[in-house]
């Protein structure tokens, strides 16, 4: 069976963040050692086979996706924790790093086998998206049909909770820039809402993580560009039409790595300006993922709508759909991944120029 397992890996508490020449020198460090390994010895000798790895390093460490084939769930994730224990160990520079997290997911693949397996009522619907809607969200059963009102409505004082808890770690946002304390009415927002917005904006971010490497998956298994691609995606699919042949599984790699650069940036307080047109539609995918999440639970008002309007105004980030879609209204495919100016963030996994595309 293939699993998704994801690594954690931070720098000893204490040391100094990582440099941008220092986050280059670990990526290729880290690219390097899992290339190597094809397969590792998993318990009574069971076999796990190393598929595909993604390496995101940011100032506090790194994340790493590992897709592997194993006998068992439990399998996978034994391995590969072994597996970044040896590397980080062996590796001289990253000796004092240390495992944060390792988590199991299973593939798009065996979820969607165990989806069309079910049958009956509460059978889940075929559509990626609205199936993550219903299993947010709560539908109710055919046999308690007020079950999933009630369970909707305690998931969404839990999400909203979680939100607002979650508000803190936007640290590269004040208040301010959602509009709280601001001199125009029609900006300014009250403080909740303005965390509301920071949260959501946080929560989404695992999802649209995880939900662009399963695009990233899909396409590598393929060996599709997103126009001849017949599984279903979750994001890539909603780029630009006229460059539909151009997002393969390595342009996926890029831009995955682009929203982790960029949502990093955003945690740690290090972000200062958006550094290329793929961070521009990666916020766009981002305040997507925040507002349809918000909308699922009904905590999408006027005033978290606003805030939201707000940060993408002061980050100069233009939210219409058509114009995401026009070509006008973007530069040259081939000049997507370059930085604005000399001081833009650049993530090392980047900065390869890509093969020309039709302009």
């Amino acid at each position: 069976m293939t699993y998704v397992v994801t690594v954690d890996i931070c720098i000893p508490e204490g040391t100094p963040e990582l440099d941008p020449l220092q986050r280059a020198g670990a990526v290729a460090l880290v690219e390097d050692g899992l290339d190597a390994v094809r397969a590792v010895e998993g318990p009574d000798g069971a076999q796990v086979d190393v598929l595909d790895t993604i390496v995101a390093v940011h100032p506090g460490g790194a994340l790493l996706k590992v897709v592997v084939d194993a006998p068992a769930l439990e399998f996978a994730e034994g391995s590969v924790q072994v597996l970044v224990d040896e590397l980080l160990e062996r590796t001289e520079v990253l000796a004092d790093w240390a495992i944060e997290r390792c988590e199991v997911e299973l593939h798009q693949d065996l979820a969607r086998e165990s989806l069309a397996a079910a049958d009956g009522p509460d059978a889940p619907p075929d559509d990626l998206a609205l199936r993550r809607a219903r299993h947010t969200a709560g539908a109710p059963s055919a046999q308690n049909p007020g079950e999933g009102v009630d369970g909707a409505a305690t998931k969404a004082r839990a999400v909203r909770a979680r939100m607002l808890e979650l508000a803190a770690e936007l640290r590269a946002f004040p208040p301010a820039v959602f509009g709280v304390e601001a001199d125009d009415d029609r900006r300014a927002v009250p403080a909740e809402s303005a965390r509301l917005a920071a949260g959501a904006l946080v929560h989404a971010t695992d999802t649209l993580v995880d939900e662009l490497f399963e695009d990233v998956q899909v396409l590598a298994q393929e060996d599709a560009t997103v126009a001849e691609c017949e599984g279903p995606l979750w994001h890539l699919e909603r780029l630009p039409d006229r460059y539909a042949l151009q997002y393969d599984a390595r342009f996926g790699r890029r831009f995955l790595v682009t929203v982790i650069a960029l949502t990093t940036r955003f945690t740690d307080g290090s972000f200062q300006h958006l550094s290329c047109v793929a961070e521009e539609l990666a916020l766009r995918f981002l305040l997507n993922e925040a507002t349809t999440t918000l909308e699922l639970h009904d905590l999408l008002d006027d005033h978290v709508s606003r805030a939201l309007a707000n940060l993408a105004d002061a980050l100069c980030v233009d939210t219409d759909h058509d114009r995401v879609h026009h070509p006008a209204a973007l530069l040259p495919f081939t000049s997507w991944f370059t930085r604005f100016t000399e001081d833009s963030y650049a993530h090392p996994s980047t900065t390869d120029e890509p093969e020309a595309a039709p302009q």
